[in-house]
């Protein structure tokens, strides 16, 4: 059977319906965010949402970013909704791994979630268009459209994603959630779009550690690009060329 070209105009399309809430089919309605920008206007490409994590400030025995991300978005530990019963089908938006040194001992604690790629795998390999990147770099996932073929997980070099196996209840209304289909991080979307900050870092912040960043990386006067332009920054497995939207210091 012949193959029929992929149009990159439609998860492009895709990715401007979910921002701005449009009516995609008979009696399927996107569900719209509120947001600082005007509502019928589309997340621009002017922008790059991105974040900044030092490893040095990184505190190992800290999860402020964990938790505040369970409590904001309803998922997982004591904040979940989904069945207690089944803490090994809990999703995780972000985690704290811990990277050992093999010749010398030496650890670091990191916080891993999306990484939100220019160029993710996921998009690529999600046969129905619910992976998705906005024009401001954010990756996110339409759960109107996703089939829970989770090729998109094992796709993620960066084991980001998880699969929602039970019924949910009492989600947030700015961060649907649904059985049957896939979720990571957002970059608390809902928080971007009115001129706020990822619930991770302001915990972060608040927790005294100031370890995380978040701004435009297209903006060089913003702060997350000035501390990247004076101490650098890496990308979890750079030789993919990604060119992921999370940086670390430290590593």
């Amino acid at each position: 059977m012949k193959q029929l070209p992929t149009d990159p105009s439609r998860r492009n399309f895709l990715g401007k319906t979910a921002a701005a809430g449009l009516l995609i089919a008979p009696g399927v309605l996107l569900h719209q965010v509120a947001q600082a920008r005007p509502a019928d206007e589309a997340a621009s490409s002017k922008v790059r949402w991105g974040m900044l994590v030092d490893t040095n400030t990184c505190s190992k025995g800290c999860d402020a970013c964990v938790t505040a991300c369970q409590t904001e978005n309803g998922w997982g530990g004591e904040h979940s909704n989904e069945v207690k019963s089944s803490p090994e089908q809990q999703s995780q938006w972000i985690r704290k791994v811990t990277l050992r040194d093999k010749q010398n001992g030496h650890e670091q604690s990191l916080p891993l979630m999306c990484q939100h790629c220019e160029t993710p795998p996921c998009v690529d390999v999600c046969p129905t268009g619910a992976s998705m990147k906005r024009a401001d770099g954010i990756v996110l996932v339409d759960k109107h459209i996703c089939i829970g073929c989770r090729y998109c997980m094992m796709a993620c070099p960066y084991k980001a994603r998880s699969f929602v196996h039970e019924e949910l209840h009492d989600q947030k209304p700015y961060a649907p959630r649904g059985k049957g289909t896939v979720e990571s991080c957002t970059m608390c979307v809902h928080r971007v779009d009115k001129d706020g900050t990822p619930a991770c870092v302001e915990a972060c912040n608040k927790a005294g550690h100031q370890a995380m960043w978040f701004g435009d990386l297209n903006n060089p006067n913003s702060d997350i690009s000035k501390r990247l332009k004076e101490y650098g920054g890496n990308q979890i497995r750079a030789d993919l060329g990604l060119n992921t939207g999370v940086r670390y210091q430290g590593l």
